[in-house]
């Protein structure tokens, strides 16, 4: 997005003024604040409808409890394809916001919003988010939720002002084997924990580059179709784990962060960037243009965070390597430890055998999941594997409860901070860094609300 099109909005957002509805602030006494009623419907609106809007779109058409009210893209053709859809499961066509990347301001003001699922390019997630809350409705908003250190403060801030929920929409904390993983660790079956490993390891290169819709190619920028013209640039101004909440968010989880512990400090590392500019070469040539392109990102990028209760965690982010997916988790503790990674797990006391592997999957079906167990057959619509079906539910119940999301602001801005964080610190020689407690020193008190039950 142009930096001239951001700033125009940050001018009309402080300039709006339309009324919103009070929403009690958390740090109310109780008695000043009364618990609002649960909602029959949610009213739904969706900024950005492209292809990972469009997913949102689809999980909400499922519900019968949902109606679509507003939807806002600039391009046509997003709007287009969305709109047939929702023709297409026999709901009403919503209104749609389409003039300009700044139009989700003027939908906004409207009353008919419950909440607003935000799915655009990075640098507009803040932004939309904050606007969303000041206009009283929740806000769920794609990953990474933030891209500076001040984003991250931003929603914190923005929060506890108006009383408006954010969540961020992190859909791998919704994943079977890690979701059975925490149903053992809050079981004592890790023992005490001390080490967990994750990233976000995919092959990003035909992501980053392509030769238009539906076409093989080495152009990004205004020339790329789709994330090409966003995210690549990142690749060329960033040094850091510029995605790192797919890993980060369920071992966040197992730890407790923000809910009886909390990150302390990083340290990241990254190697020499070589990978991208030989994808161009291979595939464009040694004189196409993007051949001369500086990419700053580096092929393989290492963080370790410490935490307050004596944990180390490792996360890894290389989307420009060839290489299989993986997400590399790892849980370990006093009794034993589980592999993402060939689907392995030993306990100390209950493996049959010591010092050998063996299959998860046993494990995975005695220690499944509440929500897996209840809502699994349901879960087989979503994309990603179900896990885009549990994500929109928690966010949707939410917002009927008239609660706070089992993944809140603090997760968002925590999580996301990794990124600037380990910008930072490579920067700086890999010098450690602080991680903000952006809880102010709730995490102490607070008691873990993500996957309870079978509710969210």
């Amino acid at each position: 997005m142009p930096v001239s099109s951001r700033r125009n909005f940050l001018r009309t957002a402080a300039l709006s003024t339309a009324a919103a509805p009070f929403i009690p602030s958390l740090f109310e006494p109780a008695a000043a604040a009364s618990k609002p009623s649960a909602l029959s419907k949610v009213r739904l609106a969706f900024i950005g409808v492209g292809s990972r809007g469009r997913s949102h779109v689809h999980q909400a058409l499922f519900r019968d409890d949902v109606v679509i009210t507003a939807i806002c893209d600039p391009d046509p053709e997003a709007i287009s394809r969305t709109n047939a859809m929702i023709e297409k499961s026999g709901k009403k066509v919503p209104v749609a916001f389409t003039k300009g990347g700044e139009d989700f301001v003027n939908m906004l003001k409207r009353d008919d919003i419950d909440g607003v699922v935000i799915a655009t390019p990075w640098e507009w997630h803040v932004p939309m988010a904050v606007a969303t809350m000041k206009a009283g409705k929740y806000a769920g908003v794609e990953v990474s939720a933030t891209v500076t250190l001040k984003e991250s403060w931003d929603l914190v801030n923005t929060f506890e002002k108006t009383g408006s929920h954010c969540m961020i929409l992190e859909n791998v904390c919704y994943r079977r084997d890690v979701l059975a993983v925490l149903n053992m660790i809050r079981q004592g079956m890790f023992g005490e924990m001390l080490y967990a490993h994750c990233g976000y390891q995919h092959d990003l290169r035909n992501v980053k580059f392509n030769g238009g819709m539906g076409k093989e190619g080495v152009e990004f920028g205004d020339k790329g179709y789709s994330e090409a013209r966003w995210r690549t640039q990142h690749s060329v101004d960033r040094n850091g784990d510029l995605y790192p909440t797919h890993g980060l968010g369920p071992v966040a989880h197992w730890l407790d962060i923000n809910r009886g512990n909390r990150f302390l400090s990083l340290t990241s590392t990254a190697t020499k960037a070589r990978s991208l500019h030989k994808y161009v070469v291979d595939k464009g040539g040694p004189d196409h243009p993007n051949a001369k392109v500086n990419f700053k990102l580096g092929d393989v990028v290492t963080t370790v965070v410490n935490c307050a209760n004596g944990e180390n965690i490792i996360i890894m982010h290389d989307t420009n390597s060839p290489r299989p997916y993986s997400l590399g988790f790892r849980a370990q503790g006093t009794q034993g430890i589980w592999m993402d990674d060939g689907k392995t797990i030993y306990l100390e006391g209950t493996s049959p055998k010591p010092h050998q592997w063996e299959p998860f999957a046993a494990y995975q079906d005695k220690y499944d999941h509440p929500l897996w167990k209840q809502h699994g057959k349901t879960a087989q619509s979503g994309g990603h594997g179900g896990i885009d079906f549990f994500v929109m539910r928690a966010f949707i119940e939410s917002i009927k409860a008239q609660t706070a999301p089992p993944i809140d602001v603090y997760d968002a801005a925590v999580w996301s901070a990794i990124s600037p964080l380990s910008e930072q610190s490579i920067a700086q020689g890999s010098k450690p860094i602080e991680i903000p407690d952006f809880t102010r020193g709730k995490w102490k008190t607070n008691r873990p609300i993500f996957g309870l039950n079978e509710i969210y």
